[in-house]
Formats: structure tokens, sequence, C-alpha cells
């Protein structure tokens, strides 16, 4: 599988051991940075892996910051991309067997390299399965399409009262 990694400095030393772990099982990795400890912003980072996934130039792929939230939500927002936050193996197999995320995401912060190679072994190892969760995957790539299309922003989407 060709995957695109990423990080910020606080994910670095996570990224270059998921890098190694990935190649050793036989899997194209391609590294979009950081490329050392010093600070860095992981906007930039994620919005390439995104890119790069959107364009068919990579299967998945997995970024680390500190707490995997900041990368998720940025490779969010690169049309077409669904990023999952994963700190467990249940999450991480479920958000690629329920919602075919492209991107896996984790926090560096939060869990062990340990806990991290485990959960990007099932990721990886995880598929789409269809079904039900293919329709309501379709229902939000569709609105997505329709929002691009209107061109709406946060003022003109409003949440319904209660």
């Amino acid at each position: 599988m060709k995957i695109a990694i990423g990080s910020d400095h606080h994910g670095f030393a996570y990224k270059e051991v998921i890098k190694q772990f990935l190649q050793d099982r036989h899997h194209e990795v391609i590294d979009y940075g950081c490329h050392s400890c010093e600070d860095i912003d992981y906007p930039g980072v994620a919005f390439e892996v995104g890119k790069e996934i959107a364009a068919g130039k990579a299967e998945r792929g997995i970024l680390i910051c500190g707490t995997g939230i900041g990368v998720a939500i940025a490779a969010g927002k690169v049309p077409g991309i669904r990023a999952a936050l994963c700190h467990d193996t249940y999450s991480a197999e479920r958000s690629q067997k329920s919602n075919n995320a492209q991107v896996l995401t984790m926090g560096a912060k939060v869990i062990g390299i340990e806990t991290a190679l485990k959960v990007v072994e099932t990721w990886v190892n995880s598929r789409f399965e269809g079904g039900g969760s293919g329709r309501k995957i379709q229902q939000i790539m569709d609105q997505e399409q329709e929002f691009l299309k209107a061109g709406h922003t946060n003022e003109t989407i409003h949440s319904p009262k209660c």
C-alpha cells in the first residue's frame, strides 16, 4: 500500500518509528515532513498529505501531532478526505470498516509508541465494508459537494434551533 505520512515537531519521533514499521511490512511510504524536531506548524503538512490522497498519489495517510486533533481538522478540510483520530485499535478498525477514513491521525502526547504501532497495524489491515455505512459515507460526500458548489461559508450555514 502507498501511504503518505507527516507530522509536526511533536510527532516527529513517532513518525520516524511508524515510517520504518510500515516499510518493514513492505508498504511504500512517502514522507511529507517534518524532518526534524524543530518547530513547525502542522496545517501545511496535513494539507499536503490530504491533497496527495485526493489526487490519487497515495492510498492512505497517517498524520501525527501532539494530540492528533489539529491534523485531523486540517486534513479534513481537503475536499473528499475523511480523517479519523484514533488512539485505540477498535476506533482504528471502525474508522476503516465503517467510515472508509483515508487518513489516520494520532497524538504523540496522548498514546505511547507501542499502542500507536498497534493502531497503525490495525488500521492498515482493515478494509471498508460498505453496506449501511457506505450509504452514510455517500451522504457525507454528497453534502460536501453541495457545500462546495453553493460556496457556503460558516456564516451561511445555520444549525437548526431547538
